[in-house]
């Protein structure tokens, strides 16, 4: 394995990137089309990832047969906590009639069993990504071998991970049977709980020390992208939370900010809303079952709390209680508890007030002071 020379500062910490499933899977796909193609075996394979950065991955095994090759690349997660670190991704490649390159789980990638993930129901948990980085390089390598006719197919298999999924909330989101190959940046950023909470408390003492009493707190991208995009808002004075709600509430606290408004996504405000202040997955998931205790709190039926329940998604329970005429009730009632959670947090000490959003349905709530105090980041 050859380690990512790739590093961040978190905090006062240096630390080292490394490269996702979906990374490994490319290049265990590429090393094997190759071996496939040309019957030679490449040490290492060079994979653009969408981050803009070059990872080079070494093969760790391969062998091949008539009509197949196989490749196994070890996963480097850098200095980040990840349950898959040293796990070997394998791709076996084998030539299809149909052009181009094409892509399906084997041992140890999940299949997804519910609606609303990222791939349909039946589909291997590969997600759209590592499935665009892996279909590149088999149509590369078919093309830099003489154009060769039909396709490829890759066949991913993670065999530690029919073990690796019961330490993942896989089983609960509906894949079942594996991990799922994921990955957005290509890319592992490393995520120390002390050093992303000294970061943070390091943005605010910044932030305090120019003058500013209002701070507007957004966990990561999506918070962001919302609360600029589709709100409007200046994010001049924005700081990202990541998963330390309570963490940032008590540094707002302690260093005198007279406010603080949070634009978070619903999956991860409902965790907040349930009493939850650090929303990472493994510490907690409560998402649906929060939103199925307010759906029962405004009437919905046992039927409709138990679609609540079942729902892979955030998004998809919301759908159940817009069928059920009962999503702004169900909402009205989270935010209230939202509100009590959060002031509970701050104690009294500074105003705190939240916006709530989701992709697919907008605003889904604010607390009773939100919108005027969105008004001073216009």
């Amino acid at each position: 394995m050859q380690p990512l020379e790739e590093y961040i500062n978190v905090g006062t910490k240096r630390m080292r990137c490394g490269y996702t499933t979906g990374t490994c899977a490319a290049a265990a796909s590429r090393a094997a089309a190759e071996l496939l193609l040309r019957g030679e075996l490449v040490p290492a394979v060079t994979v653009s990832t969408p981050a803009g950065i070059d990872v080079v991955v070494e093969v760790e095994e391969h062998e091949a047969g008539d009509g197949w090759a196989q490749c196994a690349v070890q996963k480097d997660s850098g200095d980040d906590p990840d349950v898959t670190n040293g796990a070997l991704v394998y791709a076996r490649v084998e030539r299809c009639s149909e052009p181009g390159g094409h892509v399906d789980g084997g041992v140890g990638v999940g299949r997804v069993t519910r609606e609303g993930l990222d791939q349909p129901v039946g589909a291997a948990a590969i997600n759209s990504t590592p499935r665009r980085m892996i279909t590149e390089q088999l149509e590369e390598a078919l093309e830099q071998a003489d154009g060769e006719a039909g396709g490829l197919l890759s066949v991913i298999s993670i065999p530690a991970g029919v073990e690796l999924a019961a330490k993942t909330f896989n089983p609960r989101l509906g894949i079942e049977g594996g991990i799922s190959v994921l990955g957005t940046s290509g890319v592992v950023r490393p995520m120390s709980e002390d050093a992303l909470i000294s970061s943070i408390e390091l943005e605010l003492k910044t932030l305090r020390a120019r003058g500013v009493q209002d701070v507007l707190v957004v966990p990561g991208n999506y918070g962001r992208d919302f609360a600029c995009g589709q709100l409007q808002l200046n994010m001049d004075d924005a700081v990202s939370c990541s998963n330390y709600f309570g963490a940032t509430i008590d540094a707002v606290n302690v260093l005198g900010f007279r406010s603080m408004l949070v634009v978070g996504h619903i999956g991860k405000m409902a965790k907040v809303a349930g009493g939850i202040m650090n929303t990472h997955s493994r510490v907690a998931d409560c998402r649906v079952e929060v939103l199925a205790a307010h759906a029962a709190l405004v009437g919905a039926s046992q039927d409709a709390v138990r679609q609540v329940m079942a729902a892979a998604t955030t998004d998809a329970a919301l759908d159940v209680l817009i069928g059920a005429g009962l999503k702004d009730a169900a909402m009205r009632s989270l935010m209230a508890s939202l509100a009590d959670k959060l002031s509970h947090r701050a104690a009294g000490a500074f105003q705190i007030e939240a916006i709530v959003f989701s992709n697919v349905h907008g605003v889904l709530g604010m607390t009773a002071g939100a919108e005027e105090l969105a008004a001073r980041f216009g």
